[in-house]
């Protein structure tokens, strides 16, 4: 019998889709819930288990009480063993996530899975240290750390492939995380805090996140004339990232590094919206008859387009926007990076996903484009 522990951060990420950023220190969940945001930790995780069903008969789960990963692996159908109670169900914090992983040290189970962010996985690292295979379900605003695996799905994918005897390779995965309150303010100051044991698994396991400042300024100044060129009264939804930063900086404007921004006639708008300001600005430039733009990249050494950092471009916002007004803009060196590996739609709507699948073109200069393949999460 497959022993897997399962650890959910039940509030991770959930101050992504209103800009705050993630979901740690205190009162942020509360801020966040007040804001209309809701936890999603739950739902990535359950696409992770969900390519487990077909091994129920050969597994046993491990998990704490309600949302932290009981509710979500009964539900499935899973034979579950509750070995930790959290004192309040409703309001998990991490020292319950770090006394789980207590408790499963003396069961020395063969793999822990946990859904949660950077935050989450500081908190896992903290305890375990190099006593089992872990691999985390990608389910935070931060995903730096390199013990991730790209998508919740894939995360199914080792698991099983674990399961059914096939042989996994394990390695050693750094731990990073940024200081909240700075990324609040648009600084990125990231540490590494240790590191996990990890099925190496490249196809499914993510890179850790790439950092440094773009030393080929001329190749981003082609690239930001080139989209400066297409503007003219339309609403232009700005994403997160650096090479949405230098457009920024080319326009004169005011860039929340980490969060989106809009822009009309090259004007700033608005600053670090959330889910549903933009949804308004949508419908009101609709009802104006004026189209949206959007203007996204990718996070460098992981690939991914949507799903990381910006929750703010929710499935309905992606939707109402249209693919065919969306501008991926990055540097032929960011791509070569990615060593051939497919760019990354994790929208959480599998529908969508697939829709974004496919070749599409990637603004790499001044009226320089390349089609590069987009994977739905596998």
């Amino acid at each position: 019998m497959f022993k897997l522990g399962l650890i959910i951060n039940p509030i991770a990420g959930i101050g992504g889709s209103v800009a705050l950023k993630g979901s740690d220190g205190e009162g942020i969940a509360e801020q966040a819930v007040a804001l209309g945001a809701t936890a999603k930790a739950n739902q990535r995780a359950c696409l992770a288990l969900e390519i487990l069903r077909p091994y129920q008969d050969k597994i046993t789960v491990y998990c704490a009480d309600h949302l932290m990963g009981e509710n979500m692996a009964k539900s499935l159908g899973f034979t579950t063993e509750v070995i930790y109670q959290t004192n309040d169900p409703e309001h998990t914090t991490a020292a319950d996530t770090e006394n789980m992983v207590e408790a499963l040290l003396a069961l020395n189970v063969d793999m822990l899975l946990f859904a949660g962010g950077d935050g989450t996985a500081r908190n896992v690292c903290k305890i375990v240290g190099d006593t089992f295979p872990v691999l985390g379900i990608p389910a935070g605003c931060k995903i730096h750390s390199g013990v991730y695996a790209v998508t919740p799905k894939a995360a199914g994918r080792v698991v099983e492939m674990m399961i059914t005897n096939q042989l996994v390779t394990l390695t050693e995965a750094d731990v990073m995380d940024i200081d909240e309150s700075l990324f609040r303010e648009g600084i990125v100051k990231a540490k590494r805090y240790g590191e996990m044991q990890i099925p190496a698994e490249l196809r499914y396991v993510q890179a850790v996140k790439s950092g440094g400042k773009e030393l080929d300024e001329l190749v981003l100044q082609d690239i930001a004339a080139h989209v400066i060129n297409k503007m003219d009264d339309e609403l232009f939804v700005i994403g997160s990232g650096s090479t949405t930063a230098f457009l920024m900086e080319e326009l004169a404007l005011d860039n929340t590094l980490l969060g989106v921004d809009l822009v009309q006639e090259q004007s700033l708008l608005a600053s670090d919206i959330t889910e549903s300001q933009l949804w308004q600005a949508i419908e009101l430039a609709n009802k104006d008859k004026k189209s949206v733009k959007l203007v996204i990249t990718l996070i460098g050494g992981q690939g991914h387009i949507f799903g990381r950092g910006n929750q703010q471009l929710s499935p309905r916002v992606i939707r109402a926007i249209g693919i065919d007004n969306i501008f991926i803009i990055a540097t032929k060196a960011k791509l070569t990076a990615l060593s051939s590996r497919p760019l990354i739609a994790d929208t959480g709507d599998s529908e969508l996903d697939i829709a974004l699948s496919g070749y599409l073109p990637v603004i790499t200069g001044y009226n320089d484009q390349v089609l590069y393949p987009v994977a739905s999460p596998q």
